[in-house]
């Protein structure tokens, strides 16, 4: 399968979980700002951000041309209208060098309208629907927010598979009142569904989240983080449950530091380097044989 390079994009989509239709303040570990790239701008057009998006991949890695998809990343990738959302897809097809779309959303902002729209995108573009599952607990999804049950991630994966488009989700590992082998039992759960990728995310406690501020004032809630070995052992064990024809696309969730309540929760090495998601990828493929 062909390896294309995401190009992040700020499309000026909200959240019903901060609009005032579910919420007001989003789900409580969330922080977008922690995960989007500085060049990533609403008040841009997609055309400027593309352009931008491309330049800095280049600079990262100068040997990479592509090929690429642009990446709708912010908040709710679906939640507009259909015409804007039209709009604002196609402007981003229509630059030379992408070749198909990335959506980030949530499952309970999609409908048939709007997959039987990229179901026809998806004919003549590589297009994949990555939703927001985080949990697949409703205790847990009610304890953070979400604002949705595992029912309805259920419900938007199957609509979406049944249209032909690709699917991916996000998982969180380590949310509180979880246990390891509500974890594992995950893997489970989203082999049982018909998703095409996986991304897994340590829990990161962010400033300026709701979760980062009730943590600073009542840490005693909040589980101890996982030990780097520890987290290791876990996600192979997750990826051994998990059904083999999901990729895993990223193990781990990397924030700049100025982002984290609490630093200490972050991995490093003996020799104090900060631990990056390519030694987490290195341990696993190695197995937990410690640090380097």
């Amino acid at each position: 399968m062909m390896r294309y390079q995401r190009l992040t994009i700020n499309a000026g989509f909200g959240c019903p979980n901060r609009d005032g239709t579910l919420g007001t303040t989003g789900c409580s570990f969330c922080n977008n700002a922690a995960f989007s790239p500085a060049y990533c701008q609403p008040q841009k057009s997609i055309e400027q951000q593309i352009e931008e998006g491309i330049a800095f991949h280049h600079r990262r890695r100068p040997r990479n041309k592509g090929p690429y998809v642009a990446y709708f990343q912010s908040y709710s990738g679906t939640y507009a209208a259909l015409p804007t959302l039209r709009e604002r897809y196609e402007a981003a097809l229509a630059h030379p060098q992408v070749e198909g779309l990335v959506i980030g959303t949530r499952p309970d902002c999609v409908d048939d309208e709007k997959l039987n729209y990229l179901a026809e995108l998806a004919k003549h573009h590589y297009v994949m629907i990555e939703y927001g599952i985080e949990s697949c607990y409703d205790r847990t999804l009610q304890r953070v927010g979400r604002g949705h049950d595992y029912a309805c991630t259920v419900s938007a994966v199957e609509r979406t598979a049944q249209r032909g488009i690709r699917c991916g989700g996000h998982l969180i590992l380590g949310l509180p009142g979880e246990s390891i082998d509500d974890m594992l039992q995950e893997a489970d759960m989203l082999s049982a569904l018909p998703i095409n990728a996986l991304k897994l995310h340590q829990l990161q406690i962010l400033k300026g989240s709701p979760m980062g501020d009730d943590y600073l004032r009542h840490p005693e809630r909040y589980p101890a983080p996982f030990a780097l070995e520890e987290y290791v052992r876990l996600v192979k064990e997750f990826r051994a449950r998990l059904r083999s024809d999901i990729v895993i696309e990223r193990y781990v969730s990397q924030v700049p530091p100025q982002y984290m309540v609490d630093p200490a929760r972050a991995w490093h090495h003996a020799d104090g380097r900060a631990v990056t998601p390519s030694d987490i990828t290195r341990m696993l493929n190695r197995g937990c044989e410690g640090e380097g």
